[in-house]
């Protein structure tokens, strides 16, 4: 565990004075009267692998700093769906994870705000652009990732394959490769979990090297027109399952068991983001067969990679013990060591780099972090996506294009792709007036 730094501390301490000021007298929530933060919390993770383990530990710790507040876990598989839904309620626990697909001007409806943007810049990454709204931030990082594509090194190398692809021509010839001289399936698509698809969509601004590529979906009639990176993506997924490369009933997928497939190298390659590669590694016999690979495509013979912060942690708005809900999200960010413990970008800009993306050097390649909304355009593309109905960042829509690929649906990619780009211009226009 990391020591809590001076900064946090100060973070911490200004923050239960203001709140002791705006309660009148400590009367605040969380807060005795003497300023002490204590109160029972229930914190909501996606996490069911190790709550019982790690996060145990993470409670000892934290409890023995914060001798007045008792911390309780909520593991839930189904993280998106089940809060999502859950939010039409006030009982969403105290800390949460922010689901995706919350729209940013819905935060302050959700969530208490944690500080300014401009504050909190100076400490943290991923806030600008990320869970903020009118100069609001509203919910810090559990961990940053690079986005790309988890694999086992043993497996490629049996099928000959040396070289990291640079196009999905490429990455398709090595599928073929892995599926003519493995015994192992080459890509795995996580279907019946669905929420392993989502991580698809994490690939904005990889295609186009272009960090405003989010905002720009405001701004087209047809996102899935050839060429454009919704295109590129998607094809790709629908390319790899269409000739046979990836699991053969999709339906009985299962994402626990998928690492240990992976790691024994009975499964190739996943598309995640590099939050995955310490699950990967923990799951597999020899830990140095799994690698990362940057998305197959190139601008200007250069690799682009999208980094950005995984959940973030907030504070329910209804929650009673808002200080000590803080008190755990600060902790969580500063002291829990769980970004470096799962390989991932600190959330702290003075924290520690990762080794799991070691594979990424000696290659030709650009991080790049998406450019947060222009002013009058929060939430702009949420609120068509919504309007369409399409879910980039749920399952539906991905699941729909492997049926089609797998022949279950009768549609053909034409036909999803041009179902899609309708639904897009119509949600548009309607948004627009």
């Amino acid at each position: 565990m990391r020591k809590r730094t001076a900064s946090t501390t100060a973070v911490t301490t200004s923050l239960v004075l203001a709140l002791a000021a705006c309660g009148g007298g400590g009367d605040e929530p969380g807060a005795t009267q003497d300023g002490e933060i204590a109160g029972d919390i229930t914190v909501l993770t996606q996490r069911t692998d190790i709550v019982d383990t790690v996060f145990a530990e993470y409670k000892e710790a934290f409890e023995a700093e914060y001798p007045d507040v008792s911390v309780t876990f909520e593991a839930i598989t189904d993280y998106e769906g089940e809060v999502t839904t859950r939010m039409s309620t006030t009982d969403y626990g105290d800390v949460l994870l922010i689901p995706n697909s919350i729209n940013p001007t819905d935060l302050p409806d959700f969530f208490e705000p944690l500080g300014t943007v401009e504050e909190l810049s100076d400490t943290y990454r991923f806030v600008a652009t990320e869970q903020a709204y009118g100069g609001q931030v509203y919910g810090i990082a559990i961990t940053g990732n690079a986005q790309g594509i988890v694999y086992n090194k043993a497996v490629w190398e049996e099928a000959g394959v040396t070289e990291v692809p640079t196009s999905p021509e490429e990455f398709l010839d090595a599928l073929e490769a892995v599926q003519e001289g493995t015994d192992a399936i080459p890509l795995y698509t996580n279907y019946a979990d669905g929420w392993p698809l989502t991580q698809w969509e994490g690939h904005r601004g990889t295609v186009t090297a272009d960090p405003e590529a989010a905002n720009a979906l405001a701004h087209t009639d047809a996102p899935w027109a050839e060429g454009e990176e919704h295109f590129v993506i998607d094809s790709l997924l629908f390319d790899a399952v269409e000739a046979g490369y990836t699991e053969p009933d999709p339906v009985t997928t299962n994402w626990e068991e998928s690492k240990g497939l992976l790691g024994r190298g009975e499964v190739s390659a996943m598309v995640l983001g590099s939050w995955a590669i310490v699950q990967m590694q923990a799951a597999a016999e020899n830990p140095d067969d799994i690698g990362y690979l940057p998305f197959p495509y190139q601008v200007d013979g250069t690799f682009h990679v999208n980094t950005g912060g995984d959940y973030k942690n907030g504070i329910n708005v209804s929650s009673e013990n808002k200080a000590a809900a803080r008190a755990w999200i600060d902790w969580f960010a500063d002291e829990s060591g769980y970004a470096t413990d799962e390989g991932g970008l600190s959330p702290r800009l003075d924290g520690p780099d990762p080794d799991t993306l070691s594979d990424f050097e000696g290659l030709d390649l650009e991080y790049i972090e998406l450019a947060p909304a222009p002013d009058g355009e929060e939430g702009l593309v949420n609120e068509i996506d919504s309007q369409a109905q399409i879910g980039f960042w749920s399952p539906d829509y991905r699941q729909r294009i492997v049926d089609a690929a797998r022949g279950a649906s009768g549609e053909s990619k034409e036909e999803i792709f041009a179902d899609l780009n309708d639904r897009w211009a119509a949600a548009r226009a309607a948004v627009a007036d």
